[in-house]
């Protein structure tokens, strides 16, 4: 979960000649299946399909990922530069300890849609309680689960050789041999 402070705003008022102040506002954001999903129904497109977002959409989605009840709508358009680049931040962070191997496999011409997740969390056994969580840590749980469920992949000749090379160096090293 995000939390950001929504900076106050204060203007003035031509029609009754006086200064207005709206106060700062904190508001508690989740990037998770659940806003995802919201955004999708709401607009009718996939989220995740890499096509650039409108500031509308975007701030759209801002507002679907804030679990703080009663946010008037004005909140979001006094959003500052510094919260939309913590949103940023927090909505591109792993969240998660868990790291793979960087693999050469081509990328997936797939849509990945809110439905889609919800099915590989199905087929997987994965409880719909997770949809609350940070949605790269969800998609680390779906592809952590995918490789177990998966055949071994049996390693090349040249990958074999290359692990045992690197095995031999490391036995050298620890028991300071030549051989």
């Amino acid at each position: 979960m995000l939390t950001i402070t929504v900076p106050e705003l204060e203007m003035y008022d031509e029609s009754l000649e006086e200064f207005i102040s709206e106060p700062a506002v904190q508001l508690e954001l989740e990037h998770s299946l659940v806003s995802l999903s919201k955004w999708e129904s709401k607009h009718e497109k996939p989220f995740l399909a890499g096509v650039e977002k409108t500031t509308e959409e975007a701030i759209d989605y801002i507002r679907l990922m804030t679990l703080t009840p009663d946010v008037a709508p004005e909140v979001f358009s006094r959003l500052s530069q510094d919260n939309l680049n913590d949103i940023d931040a927090y909505i591109n962070q792993r969240m998660t300890a868990t790291w793979f191997s960087e693999t050469k496999e081509p990328p997936s011409r797939e849509i990945i849609t809110a439905e889609l997740i919800y099915s590989w969390m199905i087929s997987f056994q994965i409880p719909f309680e997770c949809d609350t969580w940070h949605l790269n840590r969800l998609f680390t749980l779906i592809k952590i689960c995918n490789i177990k469920s998966g055949k071994p992949k049996k390693m090349s000749r040249g990958e074999v050789a290359a692990r045992n090379r690197e095995l031999n160096a490391q036995r050298q090293a620890q028991l300071k041999t030549k051989g």
